[in-house]
């Protein structure tokens, strides 16, 4: 794993003195609060030992920021927040990472195995939460008044291993034995209310108000962790919900003999925080996560509307101090839930209430895929959530009545289907709650994360929407924090830009620009060059240790890690690899281009045919590996259980970052950033950030292929074209045949049909449009490593030119564009 940084200027002193008060603390920690002799202590204690010792360090700023009452806050809604490990975020951004090496070396430990003892939060999935926490970060640093909200789960996702191939999921058991980082906050708790009716109100001054009486609750309890900005200037807050039941055990009728029965309620709360994303294949799925979504929305709104009132007094003036962001579609139900609190529990009119809503939320769209734009049963919302249901039908026949009223059709002058389009209700497909338009009517402004995306959420999803209010889609790109990405992860690359460009490099990513001029010095590529060595045997080490799997440092390192899905075209990678295998076999004597070809991600449990491209790629990989015809020239790897502290092992590594989704379908991306920060070389199609990732790195630096937006809607529109494809490509024809044919699964020939069946039959991804385009770069990336000196230039480029890509610059903008606040 990375080592940690060096490099950071001290926010407290580096001195003597200051280590040996930071060893004496975490000694301290060792033995009154863990219990433990420095005798007995395991990694894991060490761990937490330093971590509370740094926490105590971390509570003065805390206690600041919280005491002072900003003109305006940001609340950002998230159901994931993938973190990773803290520790070094906080030594780093606290200037004691040396602190800490030199107080733990002097208690005989090494800072680096403190480190790995540290599990990973398990409080996200891919790149949505791995940008919150970006955000989180950024929000802390540049002095944004911020707190997170977001559900603690128990175990998360699920921690992935391989059976044969097969993915296996297991709980994944971050919390076993606590969380250092957190404070329990059990005085902040609310009730959360499901199922149950609405009654009215006998009228008061003509106004008759209806009541929600819940048959179920909940109490959602706080758990915080700070969230330390760049040189411990700011202190956030990530608010994490826990799920509790009212009573832990109905005495009655556990007395009574009823021993499961009576702790039946508890089990049934406690679910609602027990795992990320449950599957919604099942009716009871389905229910669980509108539970989770309703539980931390309804939670966080009370939170903050009770600290708002606390130190405003008029929930009116919410909009003047406050600004939400949901991020994505799981907090949509903000909108009625923030309805009902404000007529419900503050009286105010529906005209006040709305007008509060719609100047304070603000929505974060975050993918075009139907399957992703959350729509519910209208059935399902009725029965877990009736007033919200009622709420909705009103603010939808309020804006479908004033479309009607002003004749607003839609091109073709078709008003029933034009105001089908444009309802909150989806009548077509068994009457379901689209989310999506129920966060974009209810937000001040709705962003797309991308130029491309916005554009399409334009023409597209929003289309009928936008034409409406033109004004309210805006674009803010994604960006990523150099501070874990870069100063964390790659120590050595950033040791080398402070050595060259300055210090100044660390406050101000914009100074790497500083190193394009080195771009070809052979002393300064030698050294880049070296560092890059270094990281690729710190991954051969772990590749080796979790896979049994040799690779060469000395070969390309072409890396793909995300989340496994269609779109990302995983299996486009894995075709080409054995057409490539193919071709090596065909001509072994031929001068090929040592290449390893690296996979890791996490596909959803129920999500069959991703499960099933992971197993093509495991088998891919022991055909190959097992092959000596091909040695020295080509492997392939799938590392299992991807993280971000794996991640962070990965990506200063990688030579090539495979960014390859279908033009139109991937929102944004920050993986593709990550990689050329570091310096890997891009592949990829024009989606996304790649887009603008290209137009800041130069065409020259970054490899280009396939259709883009506009030419996939023309080759869908195109009958049997995956058929035409195919036919036309040899290559990939035999690639398909030996995959269909089992000679990559020998005992179970049959395994891989259903994949290479859809790609001849439907393609929906149009895998098989770009397959000839993808096999040409990737052979023109085979020459250009062949040229160490132009291809560190390259490398050197993509460092470079990568500082626009900062959420530093995301944050700015948002506050500026969206958020109105002005920066402390």
């Amino acid at each position: 794993m990375p080592a940690a940084a060096a490099w950071t200027a001290p926010l407290l002193s580096q001195t003597g003195d200051a280590v040996v008060d930071l060893r004496e603390s975490i000694r301290a920690k060792l033995t009154f609060a863990l219990g433990r002799t420095p005798e007995n202590a395991r990694p894991r204690d060490w761990f937490a030992a330093t971590a509370m010792a740094l926490r105590e360090r971390i509570v003065a700023a805390c206690m600041a920021s919280e005491h002072a009452v900003p003109n305006k806050r940001v609340y950002y809604l998230s159901l994931e927040f993938l973190i990773g490990r803290l520790m070094s975020d906080a030594m780093n951004n606290l200037g004691l990472t040396e602190t800490t090496r030199a107080a733990l070396r002097e208690l005989g430990v090494d800072l680096d195995a403190v480190q790995d003892a540290e599990p990973d939060a398990a409080l996200g999935n891919g790149g949505l939460g791995r940008l919150a926490a970006c955000f989180m970060d950024s929000m802390a640093s540049i002095g944004i008044p911020a707190v997170g909200y977001g559900i603690r789960y128990d175990h998360g996702l699920f921690r992935q291993s391989f059976e044969d191939g097969w993915q296996r999921e297991a709980p994944e058991t971050w919390l076993a034995e606590g969380n250092p980082w957190e404070f329990v906050r059990p005085d902040a708790a609310y009730t959360i209310g499901f199922g149950g009716t609405v009654t009215l109100s006998s009228p008061n001054e003509g106004v008759i108000r209806r009541h929600w009486q819940p048959a179920e609750t909940v109490r959602a309890v706080a758990h915080d962790i700070p969230v330390v900005g760049w040189r411990g200037r700011h202190v956030n807050r990530l608010r994490l919900w826990k799920a509790e039941a009212g009573e832990p055990v109905d005495l009655a009728r556990f007395n009574g003999g009823d021993h499961v029965g009576a702790v039946a309620a508890r089990m049934r709360a406690e679910a609602i925080s027990r795992v990320l994303y449950p599957s919604d294949s099942s009716a009871d799925g389905q229910e669980l996560r509108l539970r989770q979504e309703y539980f931390f929305t309804s939670a966080s709104l009370q939170d903050l509307i009770a600290r708002h009132v606390m130190e405003r007094g008029d929930v009116r003036s919410l909009p003047d101090h406050a600004a939400i962001q949901l991020n994505d579609t799981h907090p949509a139900i903000a909108v009625p839930e923030l309805m009902r609190i404000l007529m419900e529990d503050h009286d105010l009119s529906w005209e006040d209430a709305w007008h509060v809503t719609t100047n304070t939320l603000n929505y974060t769209n975050h993918t075009l895929l139907p399957e992703a734009l959350e729509t519910w049963p209208v059935e399902l919302m009725e029965r877990l959530l009736p007033r919200h249901m009622q709420i909705i039908y009103l603010i939808n026949w309020m804006h479908l009545e004033e479309q009607a009223k002003h004749g607003r059709r839609d091109a073709a002058h078709q008003d029933a289907a034009y105001l089908a389009s444009i309802s909150l209700i989806d009548e077509a497909h068994g009457r379901r709650v689209r989310m999506g338009h129920l966060a974009f009517h209810g937000a001040r402004r709705v962003n797309g994360v991308s130029a491309l995306h916005t554009d399409l959420m334009r023409s597209t999803v929003f289309a009928h929407l936008h034409a409406l209010d033109p004004d309210k889609i805006v674009n803010k790109t994604n960006g990523i924090t150099f501070r874990r990405w870069l100063h964390n992860a790659n120590p050595g690359l950033t040791r080398l830009a402070v050595e060259t460009v300055g210090a100044g490099v660390l406050d101000d990513p914009a100074l790497l620009r500083g190193l394009e001029a080195h771009a070809e010095d052979p002393a300064f590529v030698a050294r880049y060059a070296s560092v890059r060595r270094q990281r690729k045997e710190a991954l051969a080490k772990v590749v080796a240790e979790r896979t049994g799997i040799d690779i060469d440092p000395d070969a390309l390192f072409d890396v793909q890690v995300k989340r496994i899905h269609e779109y990302k075209r995983q299996l486009l990678n894995v075709v080409e690899t054995v057409a490539l295998y193919q071709a090596i076999k065909a001509e072994p004597h031929r001068d090929w281009t040592p290449r390893v070809k690296i996979f890791a991600g996490k596909a959803a449990p129920s999500y069959v045919r991703a499960k099933l491209i992971i197993k093509l790629a495991c088998d891919v990989a022991k055909a190959v590996n097992d092959d000596p015809d091909v040695a020295g020239r080509l492997k392939v790897v799938f590392l299992p259980n991807y993280s971000v502290s794996l991640a962070e092992t990965i990506i200063p590594a990688a030579d090539l970052s495979e960014q390859i989704s279908t033009a139109g379908m991937e929102a944004s991306g920050t993986g593709n950033m990550k990689f050329a920060l570091n310096g890997a070389l891009t592949v990829g199609t024009l989606d996304g950030a790649n887009i603008e990732i290209r137009d800041h790195v130069g065409a020259d630096n970054i490899f280009i292929f396939g259709l883009d937006a506009a030419g996939v809607q023309a080759r869908e529109a195109e009958p049997g074209y995956a058929a035409k494809a195919i036919q036309a490509s040899p290559r990939l024809a035999a690639a398909l045949d030996m995959i269909a044919s089992g000679r990559v699964a020998p005992e179970e020939p049959g395994r891989f049909r259903p994949l290479t069946d859809d790609l001849r039959q439907r393609d929906q991804y149009l895998l098989t449009a770009d397959f000839d385009d993808y096999w040409r770069v990737q052979r023109a990336i085979d020459a250009a490593w062949r040229d160490p000196r132009g291809w560190w230039a390259k490398a050197i480029r993509n460092t470079a030119r990568m500082a626009w890509f900062s959420s530093d610059r995301s944050m700015r903008e948002y506050a500026d564009e969206i958020w109105r606040v002005r920066l402390s």
